[in-house]
């Protein structure tokens, strides 16, 4: 429900009661740690994640075998963490060793197995190396195929992740092709209010924003958005997405007072149920801060894309590729102000953290 929290306090009590009548190493009081880890991991609080992740971790090396399937989900965890902080070579690290203990344990055709394909597909998509990229997503496809019936929601998610890689590569006729697919599985299989359906929809709809046909992107967006104002309640960080999502179409259409009304509904959302520093805020902040550069209201830019640099500074670590991005935002309102020495500053800011973190062949390089 995105009652985070709620969700917080809750664990925590429970946490309380196995502290008392459980040994320091029993396997529930890992599970304990790792649910507390997985509401700090959503509210963007990474470095309490990660904390209470290594503490279950700490607690599931003693307690189990070194080839225990719930290892192996520790491992992945840790890594999803150091993905979201920009750390993609930590990351795959424990995702590789949560892959080495499934490919020891599981048959080749267990659920778990894709679905370690498919972070690590993710981390080389983030570094710029889609062609690896394609082939962990690919893999997770073909045991999906093989093992479940074809109308799975598991293979729908197969089809939309390798659709994303395509996406993102810019390739988007093949991106549509596999993004239908899912939905038209997601249709046959599930609830019409169903969240995954709202993805796929919300999926089709970028696609089609990045190809520039807006009124198709703003039709799927805002089928999107229906099925999540049915389904969430009203301050939930998802139905936040869905308005930025909408914000963006009438950005790039250059209907700027349209897109400050649905960024703002975004905002507002994400003020009342994330904590004040959490990524997704700053992001709220930057889209806001692109309208008003985009409206040659510059000084306003520069305010927005400073509130947003300021969260992303507590949040993220210094080389994280988000961090590049608003120095590159503020060098850009610095370039339209004239103040050359002052964007040049901020561009090579961004330069430096890109040249660290990205291979050198990654587009944002070249941007």
């Amino acid at each position: 429900m995105g009652e985070y929290s709620k969700a917080l306090k809750f664990y925590e009590k429970a946490h309380q009661i196995y502290e008392k009548v459980m040994l320091s190493n029993h396997p529930d009081l890992a599970i304990s740690y790792n649910n507390i880890g997985g509401v700090y991991h959503s509210m963007g609080d990474y470095s309490k994640a990660l904390e209470f992740y290594e503490k279950s971790h700490k607690i599931y090396k003693k307690a189990l075998l070194p080839n225990h399937p719930d290892l192996a989900m520790s491992y992945s965890n840790i890594g999803q963490v150091y993905h979201d902080l920009g750390g993609y070579s930590k990351a795959l690290e424990f995702y590789e060793k949560s892959l080495k203990i499934r490919e020891k344990t599981l048959s080749t055709n267990h659920p778990h197995l894709p679905t370690t394909y498919i972070c690590i597909g993710q981390v080389y998509s983030d570094r710029g190396d889609y062609s690896k990229a394609l082939e962990f997503c690919r893999k997770a496809l073909e045991i999906r195929k093989e093992a479940l019936p074809p109308n799975h929601p598991d293979c729908a998610a197969s089809y939309h992740n390798i659709g994303l890689m395509y996406n993102t590569m810019g390739d988007y006729s093949k991106a549509l092709e596999f993004h239908e697919k899912a939905h038209e599985i997601y249709e046959v299989a599930l609830h019409p209010n169903h969240s995954s359906l709202a993805i796929s929809y919300n999926d089709i709809g970028r696609v089609y924003n990045n190809m520039g046909d807006y009124s198709k992107a703003l039709e799927f967006y805002d089928k999107a958005h229906k099925i999540r104002e049915k389904a969430l309640p009203p301050n939930h960080p998802n139905l936040a997405t869905s308005y930025s999502n909408i914000g963006h179409v009438y950005n790039d259409m250059g209907d700027y007072s349209k897109a400050l009304e649905f960024y703002d509904k975004a905002h507002k959302i994400r003020e009342k149920a994330l904590p004040p520093n959490h990524p997704d805020l700053a992001t709220s902040y930057s889209n806001i801060g692109q309208v008003y550069n985009n409206l040659g209201d510059y000084s306003k830019a520069l305010e927005f894309y400073e509130k947003a640099h300021q969260i992303y500074e507590k949040a993220l670590p210094p080389n994280h590729p988000d961090l590049a991005t608003s120095y590159s935002n503020i060098g850009q309102v610095y370039n339209n102000l004239g103040d050359y020495s002052k964007a040049l500053e901020f561009y090579e800011k961004a330069h430096q953290i890109r040249e660290k973190v990205l291979p050198p062949n990654h587009p944002d390089l070249a941007m």
